[in-house]
């Protein structure tokens, strides 16, 4: 199991290649109480075009849990670091809900280190101190991940989608109950304290934001507002709600190798 020790914390990253060494990077980034499986849908068709990176946040699956709160600046740094570690200069970058809220950061602050940006279900400025602060609260309790578990599930994915596919929601069930209680919180806070609505509008980088028109964590509305914002991007809107490349994973994949592939 593969780990690069940096900014004081060991972050687990996994690499999928069959397109081969001489293949572009592409940076995929996980979404809060997820982690690197979250992207099993995309991986066969991504490593076929492009050495995929897949990593946890810090907080997150393999990852170490470094004392909170955390702060968005450190999960940038979290990315240009690992990047640095294992010798990427430059990549593409697809990141989902927290992972998109990075996303921004990097595509705003290190426009050298990529070539295009995948910001889906996201926003630059995600909810507010009411919703986070009881929501980290909670998490830091004993069995507060478990406890947690059913109403955030039900904002993830739609009622049909919970209904048809119990396999698939068991398997993510089971990934956020075990997510660190101290890390899911400390990432709430940086999501919390947050604010890139003023960052977004300076990004000169090709970018895709994909939005669910059921999202209600960030909304097809906000994503509009965020594509707005970041001149000459693009705009999608999937029939899922949050976890869009999960519940619509056919849809998102193929719009994000089109997406990517114009830079070939």
């Amino acid at each position: 199991m593969p780990f690069a020790a940096i900014n004081q914390t060991r972050i687990h990253y996994r690499i999928d290649a069959t397109a081969g060494n001489d293949a572009p990077w592409l940076v995929l980034s996980n979404s809060l109480g997820a982690d690197v499986s979250m992207w099993t849908p995309q991986i066969e068709a991504f490593a076929k075009h492009y050495r995929v990176l897949r990593y946890d946040t810090r907080g997150h699956g393999h990852s170490d849990v470094p004392a909170g709160p955390y702060t968005v600046d450190q999960l940038i740094g979290d990315v240009i670091a690992l990047m640095d570690h294992l010798g990427i200069e430059r990549a593409s970058y697809c990141g989902l809900s927290m992972g998109g809220l990075t996303g921004i950061g990097l595509a705003a602050r290190h426009p050298e280190r990529f070539s295009r940006v995948v910001l889906s279900n996201t926003a630059a400025k995600i909810g507010s101190d009411a919703v986070w602060t009881p929501r980290a609260a909670k998490a830091r309790e004993t069995n507060g991940m478990a406890a947690l578990t059913d109403s955030v599930i039900a904002r993830w994915f739609t009622a049909p989608f919970i209904d048809r596919e119990r396999l698939v929601l068991a398997a993510i069930r089971d990934v956020f109950r075990h997510t660190s209680g101290d890390g899911y919180a400390s990432n709430c806070e940086a999501i919390r304290d947050a604010d890139l609505r003023e960052e977004a509008k300076t990004i000169a980088l090709p970018v895709l934001v994909i939005a669910g028109t059921h999202d209600m964590s960030t909304t097809a509305e906000q994503g509009r507002e965020l594509a707005g914002a970041i001149g000459g991007s693009r705009y999608l809107e999937l029939d899922a709600a949050h976890l869009s490349n999960i519940e619509k994973h056919d849809d998102y994949t193929h719009a994000v190798l089109d997406f990517l592939g114009e830079q070939q």
